[in-house]
């Protein structure tokens, strides 16, 4: 009897794992997890105050989030992979600035791979591949084509292109693409905030983790030479950079004397920045969420991109 009583026990217990798992499964599912660049930088352009995880506050899609893990990522464990893209409807003034782009890529840190891109008819050109060898990518630098204004259609085009076609397959390095364009949707020229093919390029470069930096520089053509033009590409622009962690760079609504300064503000940037993780519930399908970090007691920039890619965990290894 007591025998008995053990196996009804047991089936007992065996049929309640059994009705759990599947509970057990959408918690799972509704649990997501994401991963983030973000820069400290302190005032004055100092070396950056030392920021800890407890003097951070987190929140996805509006909601507060736990903090998984807050790793520098200011060493030789810490690879880069970054593109220069180069709008070839730019001006041919452009060649006054070659030499700065040659030493931001040949001063660029160990740790870092970079190519060069340019953009033509809405497309990522890559002249060449990622590479280590700083000095072979600054050879394939060149003078934008400057066939006809607005050659590129939309850098918004060409920054979707590169996300989704991204030189490498390693998604553990940083992501870095530095634009230099005017930022005008020669496809949508009116102003509009809620350009579709702007929205669109900052869902893929969220997705494919990317940090956007863009320096503004006229393109060819009577239209932009007009304020309204400026303001409209630098707006954009700014839409852009602010989403995905970066900046963005110009004068006023003219090119400016010397690329110098952003180069140095970028490459600060790539030398103060920390991975943040964190785990936080999906509503549905894994996607682009809204995200804001806040840091308190310090003294110190925390710069964060404003949206982020919330996915389901890895798959535990068996």
């Amino acid at each position: 009897m007591r025998l008995q009583k053990l196996r009804i026990v047991a089936v007992a217990a065996s049929l309640a794992l059994l009705a759990a798992a599947p509970a057990l499964a959408q918690a799972d599912l509704n649990q997501g997890q994401g991963k983030a660049v973000v820069t400290v930088l302190s005032p004055a352009g100092l070396a950056p105050a030392n920021v800890g995880v407890n003097q951070l506050a987190l929140k996805i899609d509006g909601k507060p989030t736990n903090i998984a893990d807050f790793t520098p990522l200011s060493n030789s464990n810490a690879p880069i992979q970054l593109v220069v893209m180069i709008d070839d409807g730019a001006r041919g003034s452009l060649g006054l600035q070659m030499s700065d782009i040659a030493h931001f890529i040949a001063t660029l840190p160990p740790n870092a791979q970079v190519a060069v891109a340019y953009m033509e008819n809405g497309r990522a050109a890559l002249a060449g591949p990622l590479t280590a060898d700083h000095a072979a990518a600054v050879k394939e630098l060149h003078l934008p084509i400057g066939g006809s204004p607005g050659i590129s259609g939309s850098p918004y085009f060409c920054l979707s292109d590169i996300a989704n076609h991204w030189p490498s397959q390693d998604r553990a390095v940083r992501r870095v693409v530095v634009m230099v364009t005017d930022g005008v949707d020669n496809y949508e020229p009116r102003y509009d905030p809620e350009d579709p093919y702007v929205q669109a390029a900052i869902q893929d470069a969220v997705r494919s983790r990317i940090i956007v930096y863009s320096i503004y520089w006229r393109n060819l053509g009577f239209f932009d030479r007009t304020g309204y033009a400026a303001m409209d590409g630098q707006n954009l622009m700014d839409q852009v950079t602010q989403a995905t962690g970066g900046n963005s760079y110009w004068i006023g609504f003219g090119n400016p004397v010397s690329f110098a300064p952003y180069f140095q503000n970028i490459d600060q940037r790539l030398h103060n920045q920390y991975e943040i993780g964190f785990v936080a519930p999906i509503e549905g399908r894994p996607g682009v969420e809204s995200m804001k970090l806040k840091a308190t007691g310090t003294g110190a920039k925390v710069v964060a991109p404003q949206q982020v890619y919330v996915g389901h965990p890895a798959p535990a290894q068996q």
